[in-house]
């Protein structure tokens, strides 16, 4: 179908949007978009046929592997590229100021974040844990306000696969 230098940027272009789209569909199955990822499914799979069928017709010419190989590890980062700009879903991040009587909570609940605080032992005694779950479109406010308010802070981000009522239950209404 196509030969030299076309031929090996289709099958590396094919690769890399194959690639991105496997990246994207894993996460929107790890979060439950099911659908979402059933339709990326679908046009990557075609994509990757259409691609594989490219190399495999002719096993014989190393750059038809190499722009395959090539276009998966690519494809892999652009993929989670992608998936980072879009920032879908929620996470959840526990921070523990380094002062017990840190304002940090009373800032967050300023800036519209819902924080739930508690009372903890840790090695070098009382502790307060910040429970904060907030849109990961807003992780990098939040990391920026922790780095000029508390740069000693501890914190853990995780992410959250699904939430229900609550104070961003609230918002919406």
């Amino acid at each position: 179908m196509l030969d030299g230098v076309l031929g090996y940027l289709f099958i590396f272009v094919a690769r890399v949007v194959d690639m991105s789209g496997t990246t994207i569909r894993t996460i929107m199955v790890v979060r439950g978009q099911r659908l979402i990822a059933a339709i990326i499914g679908f046009f990557e799979v075609i994509v990757y046929i259409l691609a594989l069928n490219q190399v495999v017709g002719k096993l014989d010419n190393p750059f038809n592997l190499l722009a395959y190989a090539l276009g998966f590890a690519t494809g892999n980062y652009v993929g989670s590229a992608i998936e980072e700009r879009m920032a879908l879903g929620f996470v959840t991040v526990e921070i523990i100021p380094s002062q017990y009587d840190s304002p940090l909570a009373d800032l967050l609940r300023e800036q519209g974040v819902g924080v739930t605080c508690f009372a903890a032992e840790g090695r070098e005694g009382p502790r307060l844990v910040l429970h904060v779950l907030l849109k990961r479109k807003k992780l990098t406010q939040l990391l920026d306000m922790l780095r000029e308010t508390d740069d000693n802070a501890f914190y853990t981000i995780m992410d959250t696969r699904a939430t229900r009522g609550g104070f961003l239950g609230q918002q919406g209404k």
